[in-house]
């Protein structure tokens, strides 16, 4: 390795990355949009969309934050944060009241863990625009 790669490199101002993270959370591809990456931006939006889209057909159920013993806390708090980050898809279908019960059977059980992983890709396409953004990545 060279002496540049090892050397811990200064962190970028948060102006020149912070703008391309939070549209990336609140618009799925956004981030790759506003740094001029069209491509990786409509794939992007197109699997988180598809992902979250096939969660709702699925009837899936969205977490809750529930206190109780902590597996139950730590279970519902992670489903809740993965859910969150699908940004306007979480935020839109909870404006227009989408609220499925948890019920029993492997559809619905798929449909929550879609909906789940659907907002963990966005987080990696955030870390991704964060990346190009500060210009670790091409």
């Amino acid at each position: 390795m060279s002496k540049e790669k090892e050397q811990k490199q200064p962190m970028p101002p948060i102006g020149a990355w912070a703008p391309a993270v939070a549209l990336g959370w609140l618009i799925p591809g956004g981030g790759h949009f506003l740094l001029k990456r069209p491509g990786r931006g409509a794939l992007l939006l197109a699997s988180v969309s598809s992902m979250f889209l096939c969660g709702i057909m699925m009837q899936g159920a969205m977490f809750q934050p529930q206190s109780g013993d902590m597996l139950t806390t730590l279970i519902n708090t992670g489903g809740f944060i993965g859910d969150m980050c699908s940004g306007i898809l979480y935020l839109m279908s909870s404006w227009f009241g989408y609220n499925q019960a948890d019920l029993a059977g492997h559809v619905h059980d798929y449909g929550t863990k879609f909906l789940v992983t659907a907002g963990l890709l966005n987080v990696l396409a955030m870390v991704d625009a964060f990346e190009i953004a500060t210009g670790r990545k091409e």
